[in-house]
């Protein structure tokens, strides 16, 4: 047993533990169990029943508001365990100061976490704030809504019905991320070469509306995963990646992002993959093992999300992983995702079509599949099995339509077809 983000030894009673409640009550709860050292060892409490008492006390002394918990007496009452609740009345204060996990530390929060805490206990979302720029425009907005769901007017009776205006504040954030011009970050999209010393293009978009700047992403994507062919008579359009994967992951990074820091979404674009990262970990009641099943869809930015809805960007909500993986069940290589505290990352590789191959072939396929050539003594090292195996499979890979053999004896080079 060891401390987790959700759980923490005190080996005695002092006021530490309180700055632990405060985290806990902010965010996801948790427990601390009393009478257990750092390293999991039980110690024991002397006098439990007077110990439950002093726990309390300091508690409802101490941390402002009163947060929700549990006390329970442990191993043959030995050891008390403290579970604490998330709370809905955030900030939960100790001497003033809100507290948040990091891993197994608690730590105090920053000026703009707490600020986030503020509204979360009033159960507004930044995008629901009165934007600071109230001389807007949204004809991109108007063009895409007629063009959609075939609006006849455009005012702000419209706004209104969008949430996106009300008299009272005029217009909201989500207004301003819509609006033709405004002051909030977009997408940075980088395309390398060879290496990452190599940059064929690089283009960002910033202070425009999300809905040109989702445009404007995807023909990039264009350009550098999609071509024709021609099969007689017949144009027939080839695509590197799922387009269709690729719109829901730019959709998912601009309407599940945080907005109110001052960083872009990142895409690389690699010839063998491409990654976009989006601003903002897990919005709070969502596990990542729920967000990547899609069992719950908990929306950051609902006013957006409804807008992307209304226009057909996204389909029904919460299913955009689940899409992106269904899109890539006939694929060699599965799409990847990298969730951290304060970022999301969807990997998007190129799209091969899965050949039969064997677990063997696979991994060689793998190794293949980071560059364009390689020989036998590069691959070797990466596989669990020797040269001449190696050899063997490259050839029934060759077979399969999979591999290209290039040069001969020695100079003999392996790419992925």
């Amino acid at each position: 047993m060891r401390e987790t983000r959700t759980l923490e030894f005190k080996e005695s009673i002092t006021n530490t533990f309180l700055k632990t409640v405060s985290a806990f009550s902010n965010y996801d709860g948790g427990s601390i169990l009393f009478g257990i050292d750092d390293d999991g060892n039980v110690k024991g409490i002397p006098d439990p029943v007077q110990a439950c008492l002093d726990i309390e006390n300091k508690i409802n002394d101490s941390i402002s508001p009163q947060p929700n918990y549990i006390l329970e007496l442990q191993n043959n009452d030995q050891t008390i365990k403290l579970t604490v609740r998330p709370g809905e009345q955030k900030p939960y204060l100790y001497k003033s100061k809100a507290y948040k996990r990091n891993d197994s530390a608690t730590i105090e929060v920053d000026t703009l976490e707490f600020s986030r805490l503020v509204l979360d206990g009033k159960n507004i979302r930044f995008e629901e704030l009165p934007c600071k720029k109230q001389n807007l425009s949204f004809d991109v907005l108007q063009h895409k809504l007629k063009e959609s769901v075939q609006i006849e007017s455009f005012n702000k009776d419209t706004l209104k019905t969008l949430n996106l205006y009300n008299d009272q504040n005029g217009y909201n954030n989500a207004a301003g991320i819509l609006a033709d011009q405004n002051d909030f970050p977009g997408i940075d999209i980088v395309k390398f070469g060879e290496n990452i010393s190599i940059i064929k293009k690089r283009a960002t978009f910033d202070n425009i509306s999300i809905l040109e700047v989702y445009d404007k992403s995807i023909d990039i994507f264009r350009d550098y995963y999609q071509y024709e062919v021609i099969e007689s008579a017949d144009r027939k359009k080839v695509e590197k990646v799922p387009e269709a994967a690729f719109r829901e992951a730019i959709a998912n990074a601009l309407i599940h992002r945080v907005w109110d820091v001052e960083s872009q979404i990142r895409v690389l674009m690699f010839d063998d993959k491409i990654e976009i990262v989006s601003p903002g970990g897990l919005p709070a009641g969502i596990t990542e093992d729920e967000y990547l099943d899609g069992k719950i869809s908990v929306l950051r930015n609902r006013n957006l999300a409804n807008v992307f809805y209304r226009l057909g960007f996204v389909e029904i909500f919460g299913t955009g992983i689940k899409r992106i993986k269904q899109l890539y069940e006939e694929g060699l290589q599965k799409p990847d995702f990298d969730v951290t505290e304060n970022t999301i990352k969807i990997i998007l590789p190129i799209f091969e079509k899965n050949a039969n191959l064997t677990e063997d072939e696979r991994r060689i396929y793998k190794v293949l599949s980071k560059t364009m050539l390689k020989s036998i003594s590069e691959i070797a090292p990466y596989v669990p099995f020797g040269k001449s195996k190696t050899t063997q499979l490259l050839k029934e890979m060759r077979k399969k339509g999979v591999v290209v053999i290039a040069g001969r004896g020695r100079g003999t080079k392996y790419r992925i077809k």
